[in-house]
Formats: C-alpha cells, structure tokens, sequence
C-alpha cells in the first residue's frame, strides 16, 4: 500500500514539471526573443498610435488577438538594410527618416553608387541657405516596374530669416543585387538643383520706420531730423529665395509693417535740407515752414538738442524785416530816402558801420535794406521809434516773447539808445531760433504772422495769428525782392522767385554767426550757421542749394 502512495506521488510530480514546462514554452514573449520595433518619426507615430487603438479596441471586444495584416514599415533614423521581401518602401522611408535624423551614413548606406560628396553636399545645401530644421513625410510608392519605383515625398525646412519653406522631391528606387536602394540625384534635395540649378539666399534692407512724412514715405537717410522725431531708422531685413540661373523667387520673408505715424515733414523738402547742410562744416539748420499753414516741412539741423526750434541765438541783419516793418507802420515807404554813410554816431551814443564801409550817400530804405546798412536802421529807429514801437511790434506782430509753441525768439526793453540801436539791427537783447526766423520770413511772404506746428492744425493752446497790414506786408516784400534782386544776396546763385534776408550776427570773443531767410512759393525757411562767417557769403549759398534740389 505504502509502494502504491509513493508511486502516485511520483507520476503526479512529473506530470506537474511536464505541464509547467509546456505553460512556460507556450507563454507569449517567452523562449524567442521579439524584435524591437522601430522608432517612428512623428507623422508615422500618429499613423501607428492610430492603428494601435483601433487594434486594441478590436481585441477588447472579441477576446482574443488581432487577425489584422501587421502594419507596413515606417520611417527610422536607424540604419536599415531593407531585403528584397521588404519592398522599395521600406528602403524610402528608411531614407527618409535617417535623412530628417540627419544621419548622414545611413543615408548613403541607403543609396546605390552614393557620390564621394553626398554628405559634403547635404551639409552645404544646409549650411548656404541657412537650414535649421527638417521635417519629411512619405507620400505614395508608385512602381515603375519590376525593380523601379518612386516614393514621393513633401518636406519643410525652417530657414533663418525666412521661416517655413516647404517643398515637394521624388525618390527613385531600384532593386540593386537583391537590395532596394535609393538612386540619388541633386534634384532629390530639391526640384531645382536639377540640371545644375542652384538655390541662394538674397538679403536687402527694407525701411520700416515708425515715423513717416506726410507723404506717408520713410525719411530720407541721414536726414538730420533724428533730435525732433522718434523711429526713423526702423530697419528690416527681407530675404529672398531664388532659383538660379532662372532668378525665379521661390520665396520671400514678408518685413514686419510698422503703422508710421504721418508727420507734416514733406519728403523731398526734407531731403534738400539735409542734402543741403552736408557741404556745411559748421553746425548749422534749415528750417521751412508752409506759409499758408505754419506747417514745419523740413528741419535739418547739425546743431543738437533741438536748437533749431529753441536755440537763442542773435539773428543779426535778419532782423531788420522786423524793424523794417515798424519803420514802414511809421509812415515809410520802401521808396523814402534815407541816409546810408559809412559809420554813424547815435546821439550821445556809440557809433554804427557798414560792413563794406562804403558811404552811399541817400537811397531809397529798399536800397538800404538790400545792402544791409546797419546805419540806415540804427539812426531811423533812434529818430522814429523810440517810444518803445520796435519792441511793441516785434512782439505782438512777430512772435518775439514767451508764449507756448515750438519756436524761442524775445526782446528786451531798452534802457539806453545805444542798446535800441543795436536792437534794431539784431543785436543786444534781441535772440532767436531758426524756426522763430522762419516764421518772420512766412510772415512776409503770407502776410499773416504765424506759430510754427507740427500737427495737422494748430493746439488748443497756439498763439493766435497775427495779420500785418496790407502795405506793411507789400513794402516787406519789396525790399527781400531787392536783397535777391541787386543786394547782399545777388551772387549767392538763389533761383528766380527767392526773396529774403542776410544776417551776420556779431558774437563777443567767436567767429560771427551766418544766417538766410527767405521765401518761395509755398515755402518760407532759415538758414543758420554757427560761427560760420557773413550771411551772404555762407548762409546764403546753403539756401540756394536747398532751393534749386526742390
């Protein structure tokens, strides 16, 4: 009985190690090691991930494993060596998936008879027309014949400057003793490598200011106007792809526009400014104003800081239109005679000369006020005005005091006749910035006096214009008709239609300023250079540069 026990308990011992070495070879994943898959790139992942779900849904709802076709091949940066059972798609999308891992081996262990340059080439391709990225997916195979076909393919390279360039290419397939492998040709990187085409990158600047004139164009380059606006200077780079020897565009990168804000600078005037003071040595500005409008059209200015529109500076002989008008709002005319001598001494006072020390005798004040004779205006203003009327009209006609706006111009009262003297041919007390001056050339020339704006109308806060009389206007335009015509501004080679104003501005221990005003058609302006010397000589050959660039 004991041996029958045994016994049974040996035949149940062995028919438990066979059952469970059975359940051991017959376990899934055991006893034969499975391939790994391969990686995918990520337009194939999506695919797989896809037909993975579906495949576990199916199984969840029968019970049992799929009986659905394995999956075909998809992309690897992994070096392949397709076999002929594999088919010329695995051969492509193992190229194509090396090509987007950039492992360049692999690539050429992929292609029949690969050139010596192949990698050499993918890397300048790359390199020239700044790539940084690529991304590939596969289209259809399409077979030729037996050991041909085609696998078309859509790519994207992300270039510097010039963002997404998506392209489409072929590859051409052929079976090569029992292997697929890749014919490569130029054209595989690109369609227009073909034949020895080439592709290059073009860059140019594009002007993108923030600021623009009122003809909603950039501001010139180097227009001297940076102290006064801001975003001049915006600069883009486009970039062009292009196919040569063809120079088709295949591309073009598309410069941020800045929505400029339009000022009241007039392109071309500004341009003649600035183009105007480049053959100035000394800081100097031009400032033109619409003298219908007061409108700024041009400020070019080498001085800094703005002084163009707030800078003081003694306006000299210019300032004889403001006297000129008191004198002529006394009761002359530009035909009345006046004296004209070398020198002249005020009463009890200093003494007055001409810059050319001449003595011409009695003239008409327009004569006079054509050769600038400082003593004409410093014995008629002592004689006419010296119940305070050259103050009186240069500040309530003229702008000359505090007031809001952009132009900085005054005057003094007088306390002695040496000082109302020397007011009277700009000097002493009497200060102004090119704009204030070009103002009283805008004056003139509309026969309304002004403030100088850079909007579309003026502030709410804008002094009121002023108009001058009718004969005070006339008998003002005569006499910067004669400056032109025959006076200290003849040679200065100033265009037919120019009226205006020298001024040379005596400065104590400097070389004296040099200054132009005017007018013509719609534009009065201001010339002024500091320290530069005689205003007909100087000044004046500045303004006629500007003018004749118009």
């Amino acid at each position: 009985m004991r041996d029958r026990r045994l016994l049974a308990l040996i035949v149940s011992a062995v028919m438990i190690v066979i059952f469970g070495a059975y359940a051991v070879v017959a376990a899934p994943g055991r006893g034969v090691a499975s391939p790994s898959p391969r990686p995918l790139p990520a337009d194939a992942a999506e695919d797989a991930a896809g037909d993975a779900e579906e495949t576990g849904e199916a199984e969840e709802a029968e019970g049992a494993p799929s009986s659905a076709a394995p999956s075909p091949p998809s992309l690897s940066p992994v070096p392949v060596t397709p076999t002929p059972q594999e088919g010329p798609e695995w051969a492509g999308r193992g190229y194509l998936a090396a090509w987007q891992a950039g492992d360049l081996a692999a690539m050429t262990a992929l292609v029949a008879d690969p050139p010596a340059d192949l990698a050499d080439r993918h890397r300048r391709f790359d390199t020239e027309l700044r790539v940084t990225s690529l991304s590939l997916t596969a289209g259809e195979l399409r077979a030729q014949e037996t050991e041909t076909a085609e696998l078309s393919f859509n790519g994207v390279r992300e270039v510097t400057g010039l963002g997404r360039w998506p392209f489409a290419s072929v590859l051409r397939l052929a079976l090569r003793d029992g292997t697929w492998k890749v014919l490569w040709a130029p054209e595989t990187m690109h369609p227009s490598l073909k034949d020895g085409g080439s592709l290059r990158l073009k860059e140019r600047e594009v002007r993108t200011p923030a600021t623009l004139t009122r003809e909603g164009r950039p501001f010139p380059r180097e227009s001297r106007a940076g102290d006064y606006f801001t975003g001049l200077d915006g600069i883009a780079v486009e970039v062009k792809l292009l196919e040569e020897p063809s120079g088709r565009t295949l591309q073009s990168s598309r410069p941020e526009k800045r929505s400029g804000a339009r000022t009241t600078i007039s392109q071309p005037v500004q341009a003649a400014a600035a183009r105007a003071l480049d053959g100035s040595v000394r800081p100097s500005a031009i400032v033109a104003v619409d003298v219908r409008t007061g409108q700024v059209r041009a400020v070019a200015d080498s001085l800094g800081g703005r002084k163009a529109f707030n800078g003081l500076y003694p306006p000299g002989s210019t300032f004889k239109v403001v006297t000129a008008a008191a004198l002529l709002r006394s009761g002359l005319t530009p035909d009345s005679p006046v004296a004209c001598p070398a020198s002249y001494t005020l009463p009890n006072g200093r003494p007055f000369t001409d810059s050319d020390g001449i003595d011409h005798g009695t003239v008409p004040l327009s004569t006079a006020f054509a050769l600038s004779c400082n003593t004409t205006f410093a014995q008629q203003t002592y004689e006419r005005l010296r119940d305070d009327r050259l103050r009186a009209e240069a500040a309530d006609r003229f702008g000359f005091r505090e007031k809001p706006g952009l132009s900085t111009c005054r005057i003094r009262p007088y306390t002695t006749p040496d000082e109302l003297g020397s007011d009277a041919i700009g000097q002493n007390s009497v200060q102004a910035s090119p704009l204030c001056m070009a103002e009283t050339a805008a004056a003139v020339a509309s026969g309304v006096w002004r403030p100088a704006i850079m909007t579309e109308r003026p502030p709410a806060d804008s002094p009121q214009p002023v108009p001058l009389d009718d004969g005070v206007a006339g008998g003002l335009r005569t006499m910067m008709d004669a400056v032109v015509a025959r006076g200290t501004a003849a040679q200065a080679g100033l265009p037919a239609g120019t009226a205006g104003k020298t001024g040379t501005a005596e400065v104590e221990g400097g070389e004296d300023h040099a200054w132009f005003i005017g007018y013509r058609d719609s534009l009065a302006f201001a010339v002024f250079v500091e320290h530069g010397g005689a205003g007909g000589q100087v000044a004046a050959p500045l303004a006629a540069r500007f003018l004749n660039a118009l």
